[in-house]
């Protein structure tokens, strides 16, 4: 099984937040889809085969929480040995996030694996409750000039995505192929 999580926020004030860029790209490639809501994990859920889609339903910075169940359930972790937890463990081929990036630019995107959260507290938040940083990230850029103008980061993240922006974002999707994210 292969788990793909789009990071976001829930709520209707968010929708076309650039923070929701995770949760935007599933639905820019996934099309009209029924998700179905998932109390257990806390989170939205799409199943295609040997794909999990997820929309954690958990805030950004709690998004971690709603991955380590949805990983503990399906048994996709490392077991513990007694008091000692497993750390580090390699789930590059079971796990993609799918982000917003500040360090890149708007429309460019780069995979990465086996990398810190670079300040993103959705990935952070991942890396703490999985005690691994070996996963794959599809980290899709959000810098533009309005960034550039110093406007805090905190807030352009919650900013929406122009019009303009909102096309790109899905030329860019179109761009991308769910084998290409793992």
């Amino acid at each position: 099984m292969k788990i793909i999580v789009g990071l976001g926020n829930p709520g209707e004030q968010y929708k076309s937040a650039r923070h929701n860029t995770g949760w935007l790209i599933l639905d820019n490639l996934l099309g009209d889809v029924n998700w179905s809501e998932n109390k257990k994990f806390n989170a939205l859920l799409y199943k295609d085969g040997d794909f999990l889609f997820v929309k954690p339903l958990t805030f950004m910075n709690e998004s971690g929480t709603s991955v380590r169940k949805i990983l503990d359930y399906y048994g996709l972790l490392p077991k513990n040995f007694g008091l000692i937890k497993k750390k580090d463990a390699d789930l590059q081929n079971i796990l993609t996030v799918i982000h917003d990036d500040l360090d890149l630019n708007f429309g460019d995107y780069k995979i990465a694996t086996d990398s810190g959260s670079a300040g993103h507290r959705g990935v952070q938040s991942i890396i703490d409750h999985l005690k691994t940083k070996k996963f794959t990230r599809l980290r899709c850029g959000i810098k533009n000039d309005l960034l550039r103008t110093h406007v805090p980061p905190d807030k352009f993240v919650l900013d929406n995505f122009s019009g303009e922006e909102k096309i790109k974002l899905k030329e860019l999707s179109s761009q991308l192929n769910i084998k290409d994210i793992k």
